[in-house]
């Protein structure tokens, strides 16, 4: 029984590589996954916005390598005034260093971002795997309750969940953002498992005998779980976003956690007057959503076939 189940698996690589010849006659065939790592590393869009992101990613962890002030440090007496040596983004108007502000903001960003995907990709695809495999009463509901979410306008959500909360730190705003993240990344991974439960490597190892635990691990998941990535790594550029929205309407992260929504917030009724103080974090707030959603459209060129 455990030969046939490896033959089937072995069935199961000749459909993904396309062929039992792969790149050529010695060689041993791509899968899919080496397949688009070989397209990416040749994708300049990948290669900038990776590297965008792993500078995000550094300066979040360790803002001191480029900034060595303190951003809750502050001088009434240098409010809104403009760059001058050591302090190249001038300050904002409370007399901060608008360049440290700035730098300090991408850890609650980037925390944020991070967190939230990872929340929500993993509730979401396991909901949404477990319903479009097993099919029944239980897709049925989940259906059901991802369109009572999806009918939940995320911004008017925000400022009624997050307005009853008192906590300054960034949990609040990455459970609301997986509250309302993992229907979209559910019915995603349930199409994909639906669409993967029906190839023939799949249907030859259910009728050798293999359980339900073992079709899901070894032969549907890894060949449902390429959509769910794509999605995840653009919607973390959109969560970002999210968060700096709602910090911008007071709801999100709140003083004295630094944040780019704070900082625009706070520059944004003196933009005529002082325009530094919105630019700079706006920048980087920019930036920063491009640069994830460069990504995830390179990820989504490399995965899928019917794009190459």
């Amino acid at each position: 029984m455990d030969l046939a189940l490896e033959e089937a698996e072995s069935v199961e690589g000749i459909e993904r590589t396309g062929s039992r010849g792969g790149s050529g006659p010695g060689e041993k065939p791509r899968s899919l996954w080496s397949d688009a790592w070989h397209q990416l590393r040749r994708n300049p869009v990948f290669v900038v916005s990776s590297l965008m992101i792993l500078f995000l990613v550094i300066i979040s962890i360790w803002p001191q390598l480029i900034a060595s002030g303190d951003p809750l440090r502050c001088d009434l007496s240098k409010s809104q005034q403009g760059s001058s040596p050591g302090h190249p983004f001038g300050y904002d108007t409370q007399g901060c260093d608008v360049y440290t502000r700035t730098v300090y903001g991408a850890r609650a960003s980037i925390t944020v971002g991070v967190c939230a995907t990872l929340g929500a990709a993993l509730l979401g695809s396991v909901l949404g795997g477990l319903a479009g495999f097993f099919g029944g009463w239980g897709d049925a509901l989940l259906s059901r309750v991802a369109d009572i979410f999806f009918g939940i306008p995320v911004v008017l959500g925000g400022l009624v969940f997050l307005s009853v909360v008192t906590s300054t730190t960034v949990w609040p705003v990455v459970g609301f953002i997986v509250l309302l993240g993992w229907p979209q990344i559910a019915r995603i991974g349930r199409g994909s498992v639906i669409t993967a439960k029906q190839n023939d490597y799949v249907q030859a190892a259910r009728a050798l005998g293999a359980g339900n635990g073992r079709m899901m691990l070894r032969h549907v998941a890894p060949n449902a779980i390429a959509p769910v990535i794509v999605v995840a790594t653009i919607a973390l550029g959109t969560y970002i976003a999210l968060e700096a929205t709602l910090s911008f309407l007071g709801v999100g992260l709140r003083p004295p956690t630094v944040s780019w929504g704070i900082d625009i917030s706070n520059a944004a009724p003196q933009i005529r007057n002082a325009p530094h103080m919105l630019l700079w974090p706006a920048g980087a707030l920019s930036l920063t959503v491009l640069a994830f959603i460069m990504l995830g459209d390179a990820v989504r060129d490399a995965l899928d076939p019917k794009l190459r």
